[in-house]
């Protein structure tokens, strides 16, 4: 799951890359406003976390400027700023969750687990799809009743797979809510990682459409 961290204090910023990391998301770092917009802006993210305090361009306004362009990817206002006003303020200019530092991390990754559920018309932390299921908060996946080891780049694949069932997805788009910069992707990983989950859930749990993409579909109602 491919985030953006928008934060200018170098501490902070490495500890909340190097911890939200930990719970299974990829980070890329952003250190001022201007950058937050653009890169928001580019589509490849399915949350943000938004320090207000940002230098070229406050956090408020870099919100007002996305949301102004129809951005819907959820925002996560994480600042100093605690006065009831300032976060009626955050959350009325299109944040979809607020915190105020410091910050536990576990709660942090629950909350963007949650926002980014909630984006997809998901409203609980397990996924099903037919016999699979998938729990994002535990990190475990069953397939009938049964646990399946799975790697971390596995786990993240079926998780978007799984959050996005029915709907076609590009490589190009995997890879984007896979790798954050820099992550060195080779040109095959993708096929790579469906082929290892096919070997471990069944040659037709993920459906090739060939020259767009994969999905994942539901079973039809019998």
């Amino acid at each position: 799951m491919r985030i953006l961290l928008a934060e200018d204090d170098e501490l902070l910023g490495s500890g909340l890359k190097a911890g939200l990391a930990q719970h299974g998301f990829a980070v890329d770092w952003v250190r001022d406003g201007v950058a937050a917009e653009r890169e928001l802006l580019s589509g490849s993210y399915q949350a943000a976390v938004l320090d207000l305090g940002l230098p070229r361009q406050d956090g408020m306004d870099t919100l007002a400027a996305v949301r102004a362009r129809r951005l819907t990817t959820p925002v996560l206002v994480l600042t100093a700023r605690d006065a009831v006003d300032a976060r009626i303020a955050g959350l009325d200019c299109g944040a979809d969750d607020y915190l105020v530092k410091p910050v536990d991390l576990g709660e942090l990754a629950a909350r963007l687990r949650a926002l980014v559920r909630r984006s997809h018309g998901v409203p609980q932390s397990r996924l099903t799809v037919g016999e699979l299921a998938l729990d994002a908060a535990a990190h475990q996946v069953w397939l009938a009743g049964e646990p399946v080891e799975l790697s971390g780049r596995e786990f993240d694949l079926l998780h978007v797979l799984m959050l996005s069932a029915d709907r076609v997805l590009t490589r190009d788009q995997l890879e984007q809510h896979l790798y954050n910069w820099g992550s060195g992707v080779s040109s095959n990983a993708v096929e790579v990682h469906i082929h290892n989950l096919r070997r471990k859930l069944g040659s037709t749990a993920i459906e090739t459409v060939r020259g767009v993409g994969y999905v994942m579909r539901r079973p039809a109602a019998s």
